[in-house]
């Protein structure tokens, strides 16, 4: 934004949200994984507002948790006595140059549009401007008249003829005003209405008495998309998603059902990757290129590399993953796993806290927890890493380059491989095995020939 567009933003968050049936404050609901409050904040400092300012109220601390670490400022107001009471409560007094208010309830607004609407601005000799925008269905917004073209007036929908709601340029909410205008005319704001609020609109008509000149700006459909219930929650989430994969889709992602794909904003997919169905990925996550991800896989803050399969139902949550490997169906990599390349984890894995060598595999019914796997291991069906001991405590494994562990062994922690060594089937080891050795740890098999099982009748009491 350059320097002679700088302005500052009065945002209100300070409403409960009566009508999303939710204890939690309104602009906390998560949009595609954000509150919206966080996606409107960051988009507003993003795009160059020297001073955001928040004025909160039904849940304060809440809210300022996920906005001051942001870089916008809390203000508190103390009643809820509508929308101007709401903007004085911002001490708007103390700012200079164009002010833009909007309230903490429009997600899907992004930093090019507070980029266009103060540009356009700029560019009118206006006291105040209004954001509107045209929809097909206008419903209960208000509806902008205009005469000889100029903004003259808004007119709420509950207020309007049968022949004013046919229009379809609406009031979005969105206001941007000089700061001289906007401190002379807010405290003129009356409160004689049914409800006996202050309401911001009001301050469109004293311009328009004063001989101010008002004027309005078109936005795109997106700008007015407010959140109210929890229906329009989802219809934001949705856009959001939409969005975010038609962005991956122009660079070259294949996603084969967009409409049921849910990527969260700060992902990133390199080109050539196919993305199936019902997937969702979140946080920090980036994927390479050429990865297959199947459906129904739960990806968030990982790191994958390239031609990576991702087979269905696989669940990965702050965990890494070199080129060529190949995970699930139903593998379940936890915190702090790092699998290496050309890996095989197969169905029903799960890896914890883990390391795991170039070239290994742990085809299917395993479990590593807090363990250092080498390269080229094989770690058979059912067996795991005891790493929770009696003391509460959780204790490591080391399994060296070429190691070999049996189906439905038991590694008991803190335990070590050495390289090249073998553990049988059925084995629970205790103690270190050295390299190249063969570890087995199974009870004697005793045999009965010809033995016959005494009917449930025959048995004595103390037998039964």
């Amino acid at each position: 934004m350059p320097e002679s567009l700088e302005f500052s933003a009065i945002i209100l968050a300070a409403g409960k949200g009566t009508r999303m049936r939710s204890p939690l404050p309104k602009v906390l609901h998560p949009v595609a994984g954000h509150p919206m409050i966080y996606r409107i904040v960051s988009e507003m400092v993003a795009s160059g507002a020297k001073e955001t300012r928040i004025v909160v109220g039904v849940g304060a601390e809440l809210v300022q948790r996920v906005v001051e670490p942001l870089g916008g400022v809390c203000f508190v107001q103390k009643k809820q006595e509508g929308t101007a009471d709401a903007v004085a409560s911002a001490e708007p007094d103390t700012l200079t140059g164009p002010v833009l208010v909007i309230g903490g309830d429009h997600p899907l607004v992004t930093k090019k549009d507070f980029e266009y609407i103060l540009s356009e601005f700029k560019k009118t000799e206006a006291a105040l401007a209004v954001v509107t925008c045209e929809l097909e269905n206008p419903g209960s917004y208000g509806r902008i008249i205009r005469h000889h073209g100029q903004l003259y007036s808004i007119v709420e929908a509950k207020d309007a003829s049968a022949e004013t709601l046919k229009i379809k340029e609406v009031n979005t909410g969105i206001y941007v005003m000089t700061a001289e205008v906007l401190n002379e005319y807010l405290p003129k704001i009356g409160n004689k209405n049914e409800q006996n609020e202050y309401y911001f609109t009001d301050i469109v008509s004293l311009c328009k008495e004063n001989g101010e000149i008002v004027t309005a700006i078109k936005g795109g459909a997106h700008v007015s998309e407010g959140v109210n219930d929890q229906k329009q929650l989802a219809q934001a989430s949705t856009s959001i998603f939409q969005r975010k994969a038609d962005q991956l889709m122009d660079d070259g992602v294949i996603i084969i059902d967009p409409k049921n794909t849910y990527i969260e904003d700060d992902v990133v997919v390199a080109s050539g990757t196919v993305i199936y169905p019902g997937v969702y990925i979140r946080g920090k996550t980036k994927i390479g290129s050429h990865c297959v991800i199947e459906p129904n896989c739960f990806i968030e803050k990982a790191e994958i590399g390239q031609s990576v399969v991702l087979k269905a139902g696989t669940y990965i949550v702050d965990a890494k993953i070199d080129n060529n490997s190949s995970i699930g169906p139903y593998a379940h990599l936890r915190p702090q796993t790092e699998v290496g390349k050309d890996c095989k984890i197969g169905n029903f894995v799960e890896l914890k806290k883990t390391k795991f060598g170039d070239g290994s595999k742990a085809s299917h019914l395993a479990y590593l927890g807090d363990a250092e796997v080498g390269k080229n291991v094989n770690f058979g069906c059912g067996s795991i890493t005891v790493n929770y001991a009696l003391d509460k405590k959780k204790y490591k494994t080391i399994i060296d380059d070429e190691s070999f562990v049996g189906s439905d062994c038991q590694l008991i922690a803190p335990v070590r491989l050495g390289k090249g060594a073998m553990v049988g089937a059925g084995s629970a080891i205790t103690k270190d095995v050295p390299a190249g050795a063969l570890a087995v740890s199974r009870s004697k098999q005793i045999m009965k020939e010809n033995y016959q099982p005494k009917a449930p009748s025959q048995l004595s009491k103390n037998e039964e």
